[in-house]
């Protein structure tokens, strides 16, 4: 048997991740055939690359207009709503298991971006934010005289 090091944090992740899951059973969908609207929230990758901050979110099954880019104070909030696909024939599902809804994802800046430059391109179903950085001020450094 192997000695191993007691880590507290471990176990605080764990004990997140049980109740992550818990949570998400309880308010998420049954498996039984619920057809419900539950609240979804896409997944994002965030990168640095070529003096930019870049944003690429998941948003399978939109298209542009059922996107919305606000960007208030510091904060960027990404918006939008998947709508559930309705045919004139009911369906009876046997199991959903996709996402419809609205959802918000908001990302603070930092203070090193030009908010006014911010581009967003849709393409195949990913959203790609380029976000441009600033050169940061340097410190002005102060001499000090001596009387």
């Amino acid at each position: 048997m192997a000695i191993v090091r007691w880590n507290p944090a471990r176990d605080l992740f764990g004990l997140q991740e049980d109740m992550n899951m818990l949570i998400g059973d309880f308010f998420g969908p049954t498996g039984h055939g619920d057809t419900s609207v539950v609240r979804w929230s896409p997944r994002v990758d965030i990168a640095e690359e070529n003096g930019n901050y870049e944003i690429s979110a998941d948003l399978p099954g939109l298209n542009k207009d059922d996107i919305k880019i606000e960007v208030h104070d510091d904060i960027l909030t990404l918006r939008g709503e998947k709508k559930f696909e309705k045919e004139k024939k009911e369906k009876t599902y046997r199991l959903a298991e996709r996402h419809y809804g609205e959802f918000v994802r908001t990302f603070s800046l930092p203070d090193n971006v030009n908010k006014d430059a911010i581009e967003a391109v849709f393409t195949d179903g990913v959203l790609k934010l380029t976000i441009p950085k600033t050169e940061q001020p340097k410190p002005k450094q102060i001499e000090v005289k001596v009387q």
